[in-house]
Formats: structure tokens, sequence, C-alpha cells
């Protein structure tokens, strides 16, 4: 038996108040990637059939460029977000979850650098 009260033996073990940010985070890129999204399919259509010279053409735009642009770094990190909650959610062995999320983070943010990268390439050559 402890003469601990109730409230100290949980004191310490309640919400960190962290998910909060992260909950948030995940809400605005969803629906930023909805818009994104419907932007990205109507052009798609819009480009269908069309040659290398006429889509570097319509990607040389900056407002297609830059939504582009978006559109990748949007969903990166959107799906980032997502798996960063399987990790923390699913994984018990502080080594391999630590591990994970650095791996994750890695993969994130080389994705996003190369597909900004390779769109500012065509963007700017086109």
């Amino acid at each position: 038996m402890s003469l601990a009260t109730p409230i100290s033996r949980v004191r310490g073990l309640g919400s960190a108040h962290a998910g909060v940010s992260h909950f948030k985070q995940m809400r605005l890129t969803a629906v930023a990637s909805i818009f994104l999204s419907l932007w990205f399919v109507f052009s798609a259509v819009g480009l269908s059939g069309a040659d290398y010279t006429t889509v570097a053409a319509w990607l040389g735009s900056t407002v297609n460029a830059t939504l582009m642009i978006l559109f990748v770094l949007i969903n990166v990190w959107h799906a980032a977000l997502g798996i960063q909650t399987i990790i923390e959610d699913y994984v018990d062995q502080v080594v391999v979850k630590t591990a994970s999320l650095i791996a994750l983070a890695i993969v994130a943010y080389g994705l996003a650098a190369v597909c900004s990268v390779a769109i500012l390439k065509v963007a700017l050559s086109g």
C-alpha cells in the first residue's frame, strides 16, 4: 500500500501537449494537399499528350513552378508526419524508434530537395 495520493502517482504521466501541434500540422497539410492535388490533376489532364517542350514551357511559368514545388513539399511533409505518427505509436524500442525517425527525416528532406531541384531545373531551362 502506498501513502501517495492518486494525483501524485499520475503526475508527470499526463498529456505533454506536444500532439496538438502535430495534429494541426496534419490537418493543415491535408487541406492544402486537397487544393494542390486538384490543381495538379486539372493541369496534368490539360497537359496530357503534350511533348516535353510544351510541359517545360508550362512549368516555366512562375505560378505553375511555385505551385508544383508547393505540391511536392506539402505532400512530402504530410507523408512524413503520418509516418512519424506510425513510428512513434508502434515502435517500442528506443534505439529503433530514434533511428527510424532520423532515417525518415533524411529521406523526407532528401526527397523534397531532389524534387524541388528537378522542378527548378526544368522550369528555368524551359
